[in-house]
């Protein structure tokens, strides 16, 4: 019972890695990274049920909130760039660049 949560969370992991390598657009390859990080999450309370304690659920709890902060400010970096670029797509930007 407990390695179907393992195969599904490396099935989301693999579709959040397709996701942040293949599409160009900034807000879906945010969305990409959540699904990653939603994917560990899961794998983190499936290792805490098999070890039969709430520890895996504890640490998911804390990296739940760290998301939620690294939403926050990717979202804002999202907002600044649209601002400056009126684009999403990755392709156009070159910050980088002196």
């Amino acid at each position: 019972m407990i390695t179907e949560y393992f195969i599904l969370s490396g099935i989301l992991f693999t579709i959040g890695v397709l996701g942040v390598l293949v599409r160009k657009n900034l807000i879906v390859i945010l969305m990409s990274l959540e699904i990653m990080m939603a994917s560990s999450h899961l794998a983190l309370v499936a290792a805490g049920n098999l070890a039969q304690n709430l520890s895996g659920q504890i640490f998911a709890l804390f990296s739940i909130a760290v998301a939620a902060a690294e939403v926050a400010i990717g979202l804002a970096l999202v907002v600044i760039i649209y601002k400056k670029k009126q684009t999403t797509n990755v392709d156009r930007f070159n910050i980088l660049q002196g």
